[in-house]
């Protein structure tokens, strides 16, 4: 970890937004029907409340005027049918909350996840992973739970208070609106703690992002912090932002500790009211005006009572969804994002002309061909956001069948160049042809469909070596794959594990060494069959009789194709078609390798410095 901002986090303000619900409610339309019997269960649970208030009025009522008397059987049998109703009602809601929770927080995280497919490269440059993974994981559940459960509770209250405030002004209105009039102040109260409590929650989030991604960060580099002894360091900056979570949620606690008792004491108030007034009028002498049952007093007292729970309850709900916005503010703000590099409308309509049989289906743009023949660069710009240009006014042309080697200064530009002709970004400036036609006239599936990459840090997925290897083309045979291993010198070792192909690789192949790892990634861009190759440092974890027979065995696969090849080891590109030496976004010299140690410019001093250092090193192990 580092004492560097994680995330470029976005701030909200304001109140309540309605955008915002009204997207987070489009993933509920599907599921109308279940919302639609949450609410009716709801409403008929509410109703069933009600009336297990009102029978014991009647049954007082009748022990006060008959005593033994009284027909206990018939009120033994209405709370009987009363509760197995009550039961129903819980079962079936329950069932449709749980139904909506868990759909509605699937749909968005497909959808989150079908999205990061679809992002550019520089929206992951911006952002960890772990700052994706809160999004994903406890957003979405706190959304999901809010619409499922939240809903419940706020039709459920809703209903139970109309249900209850209509027993009550059946029986004393006058009585009955002296109770209701503290719902007024209890919605004061509420609008004037919305927006402390919905500030105070979208600090949380924020922080919380900045946590996960500490974690991911943290792991993800803990050879490094024990190789270096930095546990004490990371601690630090890692409790660092623990305490200003522990700062923000306490915040939000006492908000919320606030809220609710004075939700709850203000109700209170309500019941005091109809205590006073209704036990005046029960003093009265019966049969006289005014006068109230013992029964319906008591009932009176129980339904003032139980307007404070579904209020609280909706109140609780209120303050829920200042979080649950919170949550879903940066979750849609993920699902929201437009990429940077896409395909432009004509594309996408000569894409849909393919779809339906219009045009070639090999193509995006009708009239191209599918094979690249040639790659220009055309007097390119290009500066990554907010930092100085990397490349200007950068030429290039490139045909099938070239190797192009790209040597120089580290941030001399050549992974850039790369990048750009891979369409992982777009030049700010100039343009690239292929075949004589701008490439963002071709459609980036397609462009991108035809690569193969193999990087100096190569990832590999949880499974085994044979479905890495088959994750370059996945309708490949074990044939196919084993001849990809072969090409590039893996099929030994590989054979050589514990269950060959079949062995699991780990987490990113945490169970192979890098060397192992590279030559994995090597046959699986080779099986992907691709026209444009890339290989940035990709022999540079494997020792050198292996490099100098993946390169023999390459020279067939890479025949007809445009390729490229970053490289420190100087020894692995002498017999690259042209070497282009790169400073500063600016090609200095470029030749063969005889041409250029014949010119004895920057690349002879690269060449023969880096000769000397390996001899050197050599003789001190004693491999002369």
């Amino acid at each position: 970890m580092t004492a560097r901002t994680f995330i470029e986090e976005e701030d909200y303000d304001g109140r309540l937004s309605f955008g915002v619900w009204r997207q987070l409610l489009g993933h509920v339309r599907p599921y109308r029907t279940q919302l639609i019997g949450l609410c009716l269960t709801a409403l008929f649970l509410a109703m069933v409340e009600a009336a297990l208030l009102v029978v014991p009025r009647y049954l007082i009522d009748e022990v006060v005027d008959l005593g033994s008397g009284a027909e206990f059987g018939k009120y033994i049998w209405m709370y009987g049918a009363l509760t197995l109703m009550l039961c129903v009602s819980i079962f079936s809601f329950i069932r449709f909350a749980g139904r909506i929770c868990t759909s509605v927080s699937h749909d968005i995280r497909q959808a989150g996840f079908e999205h990061l497919q679809d992002l550019s490269f520089s929206f992951y440059d911006r952002r960890p992973a772990g700052w994706l993974v809160s999004r994903l994981t406890s957003d979405c559940d706190r959304m999901s739970r809010t619409i499922a459960w939240g809903t419940l509770d706020w039709v459920w209250g809703a209903c139970m208070v109309i249900a209850v405030s209509v027993v009550m002004m059946s029986w004393n209105w006058k009585l009955a609106l002296l109770v209701l009039a503290v719902l007024p102040v209890l919605l004061w109260v509420s609008l004037i703690f919305q927006t402390r409590i919905l500030r105070a929650s979208r600090a949380i989030r924020k922080q919380n992002s900045t946590i996960t991604a500490a974690y991911s960060e943290c792991i993800a580099g803990v050879r490094t912090t024990k190789t270096l002894v930095r546990e004490g360091e990371n601690l630090g900056e890692f409790t660092g932002r623990t305490e200003t979570m522990y700062e923000e949620s306490m915040r939000n606690a006492k908000l919320s500790a606030a809220y609710f008792p004075i939700i709850l004491t203000i109700g209170s108030v309500g019941v005091g009211l109809a205590l006073w007034a209704g036990g005046v009028k029960a003093m009265k002498v019966p049969g006289t005006t005014g006068y109230m049952s013992i029964g319906k007093l008591i009932q009176f007292m129980n339904c003032a009572m139980m307007l404070i729970f579904p209020i609280f309850e909706m109140a609780r709900v209120f303050a829920e969804l200042q979080s649950t916005q919170a949550a879903a503010e940066r979750v849609f703000g993920l699902i929201n994002t437009t990429p940077e590099v896409v395909d432009s409308p004509e594309v996408l309509a000569a894409i849909e002309r393919c779809a339906a049989g219009d045009a070639d289906p090999e193509t995006a743009v009708d009239g191209m061909d599918h094979r690249i023949g040639r790659i220009e660069l055309r007097d390119v710009d290009f500066a990554y956001v907010g930092d100085k240009p990397v490349l200007t006014k950068f030429n290039l042309t490139v045909k099938a069948g070239q190797t192009i080697a790209l040597v120089g200064p580290t941030g001399g530009g050549k992974s850039t160049i790369v990048s750009l002709m891979c369409r992982f970004y777009e030049p700010t400036g100039g343009e690239i042809l292929i075949d004589g036609v701008e490439y963002r006239q071709r459609s980036l599936h397609w462009l991108q469909s035809n690569l193969g990459i193999v990087l100096q840090q190569p990832h590999l997925f949880s499974g085994t070596v044979r479905e890495n290897i088959r994750y370059g083309r996945l309708d490949a045979t074990d044939e196919e794959v084993a001849e990809a291993a072969r090409l590039v010198c893996a099929h030994d070792f590989i054979t050589d594990l514990a269950d060959g192909y079949d062995t699991e690789v780990g987490e990113g192949g945490s169970k192979l060494s890098t060397g192992q790892k590279q030559l994995v990634s090597f046959a699986r861009a080779v099986l992907a069959d691709p026209q444009i190759f890339v290989m940035d440092e990709a022999t540079s974890s494997v020792d050198t009789e292996t490099e100098k027979a993946i390169q023999a065995g390459l020279g067939a696969v890479l025949a007809g194709r445009i390729s490229f090849i970053i490289a420190h080891r100087l020894s692995t590109i002498r017999a690259a078609d042209r070497i282009l030496v790169i400073d500063g976004g600016v090609v200095i010299e470029q030749g063969t390798h005889h041409e250029l140690i014949s010119r004895r410019g920057r690349y002879y001093e690269l060449y023969t410095n880096q000769f000397t250092d390996e001899r050197a090193e050599h003789l001190l192990a004693g491999d002369d």
